[in-house]
């Protein structure tokens, strides 16, 4: 069994929908996925948790490929509220549900899992998420790519947090999640949890860019994140930001078609199920 997890509010839920189908459909052994969620309304009022009923609807999508696949919902507001409600990065340009993977060691995960894959949202998945399984990471806390942009401005060894293949059992033994968690609480950083896990981490595998590809995708290509990146028009840098749900734009602006066949099971499945 492979796990995956996730982690969001549900205004995004339909991109968590084409992410788990992505890999559900790809995957050659069967997912158990956690998604991880909370009601924030008080915060903010979109702030509110993937619902019982969407779970079951993401069940019944990635169910169509293999009926061994599941999906459990965690509430995690509990853990916000103890380890991360009053501290220095509430309210940054990320929204709290960014910071939920930080509780990833404390929380009940299905199946009780010794390593698991953390997936942003906005990605979506090409081939068999079985070769990054396959990746042997028992001599590290947790393996990733370098980030596109921070890899020239930060630090050449800086890594992107969009995916995360963590090994919970030794991220246990050194405390790393734990570090991070107060690290994140205490310092005020514009991408929070992703620099504290480069500030901290001792054992860390920096994995291939067919991993977590940031821009155009190649031939090897395992996950596309969907995420910010820089075009210049002119000479002029102009920022571009659009998610894998925004089909028209994926389409038209990033000419990509590798996912259609995603987009056409997902309509299937609205339709079939009132949506």
């Amino acid at each position: 069994m492979i796990h995956v997890c996730y982690n969001l509010n549900s205004k995004i839920f339909d991109g968590l929908q084409l992410s788990a189908m992505s890999i559900a459909k790809h995957s050659s052994e069967p997912v158990q996925f956690h998604i991880l969620s909370a009601d924030l309304s008080h915060l903010k009022p979109e702030w509110t948790s993937v619902t019982a009923q969407q779970a079951e609807l993401l069940n019944a999508a990635i169910r169509t490929y293999d009926e061994r696949h599941d999906a459990e919902l965690i509430d995690c507001a509990g853990e916000y509220a103890k380890y991360l409600a009053d501290g220095r990065n509430r309210m940054s340009i990320y929204t709290p549900y960014n910071l939920f993977r930080l509780f990833l060691d404390v929380i009940e995960l299905k199946g009780n899992p010794d390593k698991i894959i953390y997936i942003d949202t906005d990605t979506m998945c090409r081939r068999d998420i079985k070769e990054l399984w396959d990746v042997d990471i028992n001599d590290y806390e947790f393996a990733a790519a370098l980030d596109f942009m921070g890899k020239k401005w930060i630090n050449k060894n800086y890594c992107n947090a969009g995916v995360l293949y963590i090994n919970l059992k030794k991220v246990k033994e050194t405390g790393l999640w734990t570090k991070a968690r107060q690290r994140v609480h205490d310092k005020t950083m514009a991408m929070p949890d992703q620099s504290a896990l480069h500030d901290l981490a001792t054992f860390k595998l920096v994995l291939p860019d067919k991993f977590n590809e940031q821009r155009t995708i190649k031939e090897d290509t395992v996950i596309k994140h969907f995420c910010k990146g820089i075009k210049f028009y002119l000479f002029i840098p102009r920022v571009y930001n659009y998610k894998q749900w925004q089909r028209d734009k994926v389409h038209k602006k990033l000419k990509i078609h590798d996912f259609d066949d995603i987009y056409g099971d997902f309509d299937a499945i609205m339709a079939k199920h009132g949506r």
